[in-house]
């Protein structure tokens, strides 16, 4: 199945844009080759508001967030995940409006990390984090006029989690589902095998539309993920081919696999491609020099 990405977008940057009855979306002016045109947050509700997503330490943001609100009594704060595009605000706009801060936990790796290893993705990761509130899977928060479920959705962090509006076939997707690119999923901070299985997850609702924390909406979500399985299934396939036409490194692999990509975006590819090969050694198609690693060679089992 074809994945057709969608990178029209029009940051509005400072301003609120009305994406659905009750829904504004405000973008951080933080654009890179990993945010797209920046970091969306969301504002939910008409009197008493919920905040998802606050994003950056960015004192533009946060006035623009102060702006939209109008003074109007926020309830609650959601942080989908605890990379430092989207979390590290929260603390500074409850403060300013009194709202509880709710998230699934704490920054934390989908594995340990092995002896020696480096996490290459520590500075991404809001390590200072801490929610007023757990949030289990399956929760249901009420406010004022709304109400959202917690989803867990591990596979790009491992405390990743989306956020269903009750009722409206809306999904706030944060990084798990983007249309203008696929997630990156990197270890030891993400996992393939959770990412897949979080997929799976979500194609079991009939949601109609999701607002990612990156772009645009995603308007026809299942087809759309179902697009994201096969692209992982064919990425899945190029490696396998790659290692049986003799490569053994990271580096071939992404050499030959994302030859039309952005230099820039190499490293996380390198990262993405791990991610895979620890999957595949999991279940017994590819060994490994020693544990998977960055640097590690392969073979196929």
């Amino acid at each position: 199945m074809a994945l057709d990405f969608d990178t029209k977008f029009e940051p509005a940057y400072g301003e609120a844009v009305e994406v659905a009855p009750g829904v504004a979306r405000i973008t951080v002016n933080n654009p890179s080759a990993f945010t797209f045109h920046g970091t969306n947050s969301y504002l939910v509700g008409r009197d008493t508001l919920a905040v998802i997503d606050p994003g950056p330490q960015d004192e533009a943001h946060l006035a623009a967030l102060l702006k939209a609100i109008n003074g109007r009594p926020v309830s609650h704060i959601f942080v989908s995940h605890t990379h430092v595009d989207h979390s590290p605000l929260a603390r500074r706009l409850a403060q300013d409006t009194g709202a509880t801060v709710l998230a699934e936990g704490p920054h934390r790796p989908a594995r340990p990390l092995r002896i020696g290893e480096i996490n290459p993705l520590d500075a991404s990761g809001d390590t200072d984090f801490l929610p007023d509130m757990p949030l289990p899977d399956d929760a249901l928060t009420q406010g004022d006029g709304w109400a959202l479920r917690t989803l867990h959705t591990p596979g790009h962090t491992a405390n990743h989690v989306v956020f269903a509006l009750e009722g409206t076939g809306i999904v706030f997707s944060a990084d798990h589902v983007m249309a203008w690119s696929t997630s990156i999923v990197a270890p030891p901070d993400g996992a393939m095998s959770d990412y897949m299985a979080s997929l799976d997850r979500l194609l079991q609702r009939e949601d109609r539309v999701f607002l990612p924390g990156h772009g645009g909406a995603v308007t026809h979500p299942s087809s759309f993920m179902r697009g994201l399985k096969a692209h992982r299934k064919m990425r899945e396939r190029a490696i396998v081919e790659r290692l049986r036409n003799g490569d053994r490194t990271i580096a071939e692999m992404v050499a030959a696999i994302y030859r039309d990509t952005d230099p820039r975006l190499y490293g996380a590819a390198g990262l993405s491609v791990l991610a895979h090969l620890e999957d595949l050694a999991s279940r017994g198609v590819v060994t490994a020099e020693g544990e998977p690693s960055i640097d590690g060679v392969f073979f196929l089992a």
